[in-house]
């Protein structure tokens, strides 16, 4: 029996079930604009929105700070329309994945960096210190581990000192689907460097079949074009978890990536390690 709509959320790649209560309240608020007949758009941006105000998760209000203490985030939404919005190293921003819905007004798909900013400013976005006193103290533990030459190891695990992107999928009842994404980057990180969020096949992929939210390390995700690659075997008949679980199945156990799924067969969850996440549908 084919689902009506539903919704997914994640946490990120490497954060704990005891936070699944974040998810969980970001679907139920997906969840509520599907049943009042909301578009999977819709549903999926608010969402993540709920997900960037809960500084537990990084992005938006807990966006990791980088080396000069501010946070550098990216963010994307993707519809089975075909519509693309994101936006890459924007800062001072409190729902960046607002920003990358406001992208799709525009005849772009990406804005980065400064360009980024000055849009989201032009469309009122007031500037908004990221910044908290759990991520200043953060930064300060990662700056002293840095210092003492404990670094991660490069390159697969050199970003396991944070929890990854949020990220939702959703159904609507017209059968339109929807991803969105968002993070704050990664520590320690080049300048200018960007991930898989932004990147679309990468980070979100939706379709006429279905939408696909990744997590994890973006460099691996980005190699793999793991959203596309997921929604792929989706498109050619396999069920959501399925399609999961063959997406996680293609890293080593030591790289961290997740991923969320859904299709009209239903919804699907994996990653390689802890994901805090929540579904639910009708």
């Amino acid at each position: 029996m084919s689902m009506k709509f539903g919704v997914a959320v994640h946490g990120g790649a490497g954060s704990p079930a005891s936070l699944s209560d974040g998810p969980a309240g970001a679907a139920e608020i997906g969840f509520g604009l599907l049943s009042g007949g909301g578009c999977a758009l819709d549903a999926v941006t608010q969402a993540v929105v709920r997900m960037e105000e809960d500084d537990r998760f990084n992005a938006g209000t807990g966006s990791v700070l980088r080396f000069d203490g501010t946070a550098y985030m990216d963010a994307a939404v993707m519809t089975s329309g075909g519509e693309c919005g994101a936006v890459a190293c924007v800062t001072s921003i409190r729902n960046p994945v607002l920003v990358a819905r406001e992208v799709l007004s525009t005849p772009h798909i990406l804005l980065v960096g400064d360009g980024a900013n000055d849009f989201a400013r032009s469309k009122g976005f007031g500037e908004y210190d990221n910044s908290t006193e759990r991520t200043r103290e953060r930064l300060r533990r990662g700056m002293e581990e840095y210092r003492k030459g404990q670094r991660p190891q490069w390159p697969r695990n050199w970003n396991s000192w944070t929890i990854d992107t949020v990220g939702a999928v959703a159904m609507d009842g017209d059968g339109n689907f929807a991803a969105a994404n968002s993070t704050g980057g990664t520590f320690p990180a080049l300048k200018g460097r960007v991930g898989d969020v932004p990147l679309i096949g990468c980070g979100v992929f939706a379709g006429k079949k279905g939408a696909v939210a990744a997590t994890g390390v973006g460099e691996e995700i980005i190699r793999k074009v793991l959203a596309k690659t997921v929604y792929d075997c989706i498109d050619g008949g396999m069920h959501p978890q399925q399609a999961a679980e063959k997406g996680v199945g293609l890293y080593d156990r030591s790289v961290s990536v997740g991923i969320i799924t859904i299709s009209e067969n239903g919804l699907g969850i994996a990653s390689t390690g802890e994901m805090a996440h929540y579904t639910k549908s009708e």
